[in-house]
């Protein structure tokens, strides 16, 4: 039902930012609540953060709170990831995902994944 491409990854320097986007194909994007889930080497796959479907919620976990921004034009069926502040341990692959159930930070509740874009923070 829908296809998403993350792009937007890179090397940056601790305390740098990136912009990630994920661009989603499919008429129905607005159906769909959008999250980012990040994947470190060797541990599990964890949630960052989700927006609903007209972007009037969002949840963030702790980690990312306050240096972190979801945000969505669905005009466009692209949902996007303000970082800033990067740190080391934000160093991972970063996944966008979308969710028909609505807003949630449980990667069980996405239905449809991208492939993923690495994002490496150096000190």
């Amino acid at each position: 039902q829908v296809q998403l491409v993350e792009s937007g990854g890179g090397l940056v320097q601790a305390g740098g930012s990136l912009r990630l986007s994920c661009a989603a194909s499919g008429r129905t994007f607005s159906s769909y609540a959008m999250g980012w889930f990040r994947q470190a080497p060797g541990k599990e796959r964890e949630f960052v953060t989700a927006i609903s479907r007209a972007g009037a919620r969002t949840y963030y976990a702790d980690s990312v709170k306050g240096r972190f921004t979801i945000s969505r034009d669905n005009a466009k069926n692209t949902v996007y990831l303000q970082m800033n502040s990067l740190q080391p341990e934000d160093t991972a692959v970063y996944y966008c995902a979308a969710a028909p159930s609505g807003i949630a930070t449980s990667a069980d509740e996405y239905d449809y994944w991208g492939q993923g874009t690495q994002v490496t923070v150096s000190s």
